[in-house]
């Protein structure tokens, strides 16, 4: 019999919606796309070259995947029966588990087959199952894509049970140019879609899964490419631009983030420019360019020497030759906004900061930890702590601690403030406006903005050590405080942003190299509050979670798992001396003793580690007789006093590589010396003495966790 020849066309599956979440868009799209292919995969629809591509707008998700079959291909199903030592009696004969399984194939005993598996031989039965077509399983398969998308809000609509992230009102299944029959979420499929909700020719006909973009442009004014939406927004903006001047730019901001939600809320994407007037100016332009891209997710424009201009760009989801009407509108909305932006500012100049700071204790920071004015006070004294120690390592003047109190005593204050209040996303940045304003010290106003930063991962760190002192204090306060009542973060859940507080604690300490004791820092932090409150072992605790905030922060410096596992199984708690560590143990990689003494290093740690009873803290030079031993222990202590000056000045490089004269001494006292000698008092001596070469790499680092 001929084998069967199997049909391969194109697969177009699109949800015809109401407006999708924007900021979900492109999210849910790669969803779709990738789950609609892993499940026909699995149900073997797909050839080897088989693609599938995504397409979303506001108002449809689709996907399109090459080379999809019309009907599985056959396949040989196997089914595992008994073994042969259960199949068969010590005669050879068929037990009741052989004839049980033939009957249960529906076949006869002599049909079934032999296969050789790890744990013996075992009958099998092989039958060919004939594949089944791509319309019984679509529908399914469409559906289970749908349920793993991520969306956390569903809903419901008219009067069906179906629910999904928005009500969804039509439904194509083209594979080829032939419809595939089903029904997904309450509706049949077809080969009709709609385009542009107003500058539409009417339903769009979809003859093949090719045509569907072009047909969409053509026909519905919508582009249907996410991406190719994305570009064609960025290219009008930048011609836009253009037009107003050299240098003109529209990346302020969040510029280049609001093109993903833009291109989010329009099918046909048409840029027009709109301006305000010039008196809106003399407010902060950080608040000018949060109203626009926050509220109304307008464009700003600068010149090139990074001043606002009295323009703004828009993107309408109408493309006309005579936008006079829609720009006017837009310029009439914001300017209702600005307005109100230029209100808040002024009224919020009538009140100095340290006005406010009272009317902070009503304002409650968590109904455990109290008011933000409590908070305050506990973020005062710790400042000072921080501040107290970096005047002693000279890296603070004396006259700049009143500096730093001002700041953090003020720090808070613009939360009560009414443009804050509105946008909350400016705290610290209006504070040190309204700091300006009052008179404050230039380092008192930079601090208030700065002590929030770093606000995202990679963002820039407190430039100033007045603005380090008061940042350093706010995200200990909260790690100590949040982690302190249980509040600890699981999985992706950190609704308080621990994590991010901890790598800034870490990125502030290790990038401006502090000589700060972090162990001691979060002691202090723990004693501000009363005693009772937070958990006693919290210090500990919040050390051992900014240690592994700390370890892909170092691998991303390119540091390897197993150097980061040696320098950090020592827990330092001056987390600045980490990085000159880290590179000191990749010099000593380099040398040629570096492997041998690794392996020396590990031998010594399961020594010491196997060792019963108490290891005495010096060597007992009377019980030294071998002359290897000798020549270790004295070779020990002249190394201990060459790397002490060494590492008092921090010289990490120059330690390891004293230490690694030591490889052909070592060498000889494992070749010569028994450690574990019968004789208890030698026996501890020579663990004292290994103890002892041990304590001098510890100081640098674990050298026995360095593999290979």
């Amino acid at each position: 019999m001929a084998a069967r020849t199997l049909s391969v066309a194109d697969l177009l599956v699109e949800l015809l919606t109401e407006e999708l979440p924007p900021r979900s868009l492109a999210r849910l799209s790669e969803a779709f796309s990738r789950g609609l292919y892993d499940a026909l995969h699995a149900k073997n629809f797909l050839s080897a070259h088989s693609a599938s591509e995504p397409f979303a707008t506001p108002r449809r998700l689709a996907v399109r995947i090459s080379g999809v079959l019309a009907r599985q291909a056959d396949r040989i199903v196997e089914r595992r029966g008994p073994a042969l030592s259960a199949a068969l009696d010590a005669d050879g004969k068929p037990t009741a588990a052989l004839t049980g399984f033939a009957r249960s194939c529906g076949v006869a005993i002599e049909a079934l087959g032999r296969q050789a598996g790890e744990k013996g031989e075992y009958f099998v039965f092989r039958s060919k199952q004939r594949g089944e077509p791509l319309a019984k399983h679509l529908a399914e398969s469409v559906e289970s894509a749908l349920k793993k998308l991520p969306a956390t809000r569903l809903m419901r609509w008219a009067n069906l049970d179906t629910q999904f992230v928005r009500p969804v009102h039509g439904l194509v299944m083209l594979h080829g140019s032939k419809v595939v029959p089903g029904t997904v979420l309450g509706l049949k499929s077809g080969a009709k879609t709609e385009g542009h909700r107003f500058m539409s020719r009417g339903a769009i006909a979809i003859r093949r899964p090719a045509d569907y973009e072009k047909l969409l442009a053509r026909q519905g004014n919508v582009i249907a490419s996410f991406e190719e939406r994305e570009k064609q927004i960025e290219k009008q903006l930048d011609a836009a631009a253009r037009k107003l001047g050299a240098g003109v730019r529209w990346s302020v901001g969040r510029g280049a983030e609001l093109v993903e939600e833009v291109a989010s809320l329009v099918e046909c994407p048409a840029v027009y420019v709109g301006s305000f007037n010039k008196n809106f100016l003399s407010v902060p332009a950080e608040c000018l360019i949060t109203s626009m891209q926050q509220h109304q997710k307008y464009f700003p424009l600068a010149d090139k020497h990074g001043r606002l201009l009295p323009n703004f760009l828009f993107v309408s989801n109408i493309k006309t030759a005579r936008p006079a009407a829609i720009v006017h509108g837009n310029e009439r909305v914001l300017k209702a906004r600005l307005a109100d932006a230029k209100f808040f500012y002024d009224q919020d100049r009538k009140t100095r900061l340290d006005a406010r700071l009272s009317r902070l204790a009503a304002v409650v920071y968590h109904n455990k930890l109290g008011t933000q004015l409590e908070r305050v006070e506990r973020i005062v004294k710790l400042a000072a702590e921080i501040a107290d120690r970096l005047v002693v390592a000279g890296l603070l003047k004396p006259a700049e601690l009143g500096d730093v109190e001002r700041s953090a005593r003020l720090a808070k204050a613009d939360l009560l403030t009414d443009m804050v209040g509105e946008f909350p996303e400016l705290q610290g940045i209006m504070g040190k406006y309204y700091a300006r304003h009052d008179g404050e010290a230039p380092a008192v106003a930079d601090a208030i903005e700065q002590h929030y930063w770093p606000r995202t991962a990679g963002d820039e760190l407190p430039t100033s050590t007045v603005a380090l002192c008061v940042a350093l204090a706010d995200r200990l306060d909260s790690l100590v405080g949040i982690y302190g009542i249980g509040l600890v973060p699981t999985g992706e859940k950190d609704p308080y942003g621990l994590r991010r507080q901890a790598l800034g604690v870490v990125r502030i300490l290790v990038e401006h190299g502090l000589p700060l004791d972090i162990v001691t820092l979060l002691a202090a932090a723990r004693a501000a509050f009363p005693r009772d409150l937070l958990n006693e072992d919290v210090a500990v605790a919040v050390y051992g979670f900014m240690i592994e905030r700390l370890k892909p922060y170092l691998r991303e410096r390119e540091f390897l798992a197993d150097e980061i596992d040696a320098v950090l199984s020592q827990n330092p708690a001056r987390l600045d001396q980490i990085s000159p560590r880290l590179t000191a143990l990749q010099r000593f990689r380099e040398l040629p003793e570096a492997e041998a003494l690794a392996a020396a290093n590990k031998r010594i740690r399961n020594i010491l580690r196997q060792a019963e009873g108490d290891i005495p803290q010096t060597v007992d030079q009377a019980l030294l007789t071998d002359d290897a031993e000798l020549a270790l222990a004295g070779a020990v202590q002249a190394a201990r006093g060459e790397v002490a000056p060494l590492l008092a000045a921090a010289d990490y490089t120059g330690t390891l590589k004293c230490l690694a004269s030591l490889r052909p001494t070592v060498d000889a006292f494992f070749d010569k010396v028994l450690v574990m000698a019968e004789d208890p008092a030698l026996r501890r001596n020579r663990l004292a003495l290994l103890s002892g070469l041990s304590d001098l790499f510890l100081q640098v680092a674990d050298v026995s966790c360095l593999q290979s």
